[in-house]
Formats: C-alpha cells, structure tokens, sequence
C-alpha cells in the first residue's frame, strides 16, 4: 500500500517525507514501538508503505494505558494495514517507576524496550523504532535515555521532523488521526514523588474518558492525592460549566473514588507537571543553606 499525497506540502516537508520513506526503505525489518500517537502513527505508517510485511507494531499494554487510547491504536494499526501485536509491560512493579521519582519515564522505557528487544530478536533481529520526534529532544524527557540505551532508531527526531511537520505529513497522506491531541501515559497526571498505583490510573483513565465521552475531546485528569483536578483548553472551560450539571462532575467522580473535584481555571497546559518541577526547584535553590 503506497499512500499517495492528497494535499500539497512546502518544500521542506516534501522533502521530510521522501527522507522518512528513504530512512524507513533501507531498514531490512522494523519493529514499530507503537502509541497509537500521531507520531508513532507516522513511522508505522511509512514502514508499512515501504516494507510491507517486513513491518509490525508492538503497542505495550499496562495500567498506564488507558483502554480508550489502546482500542484507538488497534483501530489506527488495523486501517493502516499493518500487522499489530501487544505486550504486557511490569512497571508498575518496579519501584523506580511507582516511586514516581523525576525519571519515572526511564524505567517505563526501559521496561518497554527489554520485551521490544526479545520479540525484535524473534522477528529476524528485527530494528525497533519509535515515534521520538525533534521537538521532543527539547523536553525533558528521561524516557529517551532509556530508548537510545536499548539501541532504538528514532527517525522523526533524527530527521529533524517536528511535531508541525509531523501533522501536515499525516494530513497530506490522508491519515484520519493526523490532529489527533497528544496523550501522556496516565502516570504523567500524578505529581513527582506520590506514589503510582493500579487503582490511581485506572481513576484517572476513568474519569477523562468520561469528560470525552461528554463531548470534549481534549483533557487532562490530575490525581493529586484523593482529588481529581479537571483541566481542559481555556476556551473550553466556561462551555464545560454550561452543559454540564456540576452535581453530576461531582456524583461521578465520587462513584470512581475521588473523594473531590476541581476544574483548574488555568486551563490545560501541556508539560505542567514539568513546569511546577521547576517551580519546586527554583524554589528550594533560593532557601538558605
């Protein structure tokens, strides 16, 4: 299946993707490290275009995985046409990983990528790669250590794909996710340092799938400690407060075993969690010594 171009793209992007298609070709058998995000969609994407049955897509299932985004990524693999299999994944046994420490992230990659390296091994030494792109590298984000130490390719990021690129691509080509809104694992609802647990995520994931099913598309749940916090786009908050009975918000969070609920008038700020670290951090570099 070759996917052909129904919008035009600049320059640059065109030739982003003939070098993402070039990159892809000439790996001989890939194993896509696959989210179901637009990214990883992409790479899965191209690699099925390109290497037919010599591609597949590992997604790693966990608590950390919320149901809804696990049923969209076999959708998303099942239209793409490429062969799609699941895996078990144990961090939330690994007390580097429910600690929540700061670099909560390596050990859930590196947990991914030790099953990765055994079904790749059983799959003609297949590569494994991932939907890291460029702008990604400018983040915190520990998980990629994690993945450059278990030999995995990134080719969005070592193209210097970014996420902008990455949507008008998908666009391009047709890919119906392609403005997709970016998921984190549940985890990254849960502030450094509180503990991860089963039930904790499974709240979480809980409680967002509720407020999409309701009609908003984009949000996150915040666990902290028993309260759920309720962030959504700015420009959404005030509809949410219309349309939906606050005696209702409350009567389901409590039935899932929050014991409260907030909405941040803020609104949904992508990385919060990395920002109010280094609020923490500055905070506690000025104390004195």
């Amino acid at each position: 299946m070759f996917f052909s171009q129904l919008e035009s793209l600049s320059k640059s992007e065109l030739k982003q993707l003939n070098l993402l298609r070039e990159y892809i070709k000439n790996i001989e058998n890939a194993c896509v490290a696959f989210s179901g995000g637009v990214d990883s969609s992409l790479v899965a994407s191209i690699a099925q275009e390109q290497l037919g049955s010599k591609a597949f897509a590992i997604t790693g299932v966990s608590p950390s995985l919320a149901p809804y985004l696990l049923k969209q990524a076999r959708q998303q693999a099942s239209w793409i046409g490429i062969r799609h299999e699941e895996c078990q994944t144990n961090e939330i046994e690994e007390p580097n990983y429910y600690k929540n420490p700061e670099n909560r992230c390596f050990a859930c990659k590196k947990e991914l990528h030790k099953h990765l390296k055994e079904i790749s091994k059983k799959s003609n030494k297949a590569k494994v790669l991932d939907g890291v792109n460029h702008d990604d590298l400018q983040e915190f984000r520990p998980g990629i250590n994690a993945s450059n130490q278990a030999g995995v390719m990134s080719p969005l990021a070592e193209l210097k794909i970014n996420k902008l690129s990455i949507r008008s691509i998908s666009k391009a080509l047709g890919l119906p996710w392609w403005d997709k809104p970016a998921q984190p694992c549940l985890a990254s609802r849960i502030p450094f340092g509180e503990e991860i647990s089963s039930k904790r995520l499974e709240q979480i994931g809980l409680a967002e799938a509720w407020i999409i099913n309701l009609g908003f598309k984009v949000v996150r749940v915040r666990s902290q400690g028993l309260s759920g916090r309720i962030e959504l786009p700015s420009d959404q908050i005030e509809n949410f407060l219309k349309n939906v009975k606050r005696e209702k918000i409350v009567k389901y969070f409590l039935s899932i075993g929050f014991t409260s609920v907030s909405i941040d008038l803020e609104g949904l700020i992508s990385g919060k969690l990395n920002r109010d670290r280094k609020i923490l951090q500055n905070k506690f570099e000025k104390l004195p010594k």
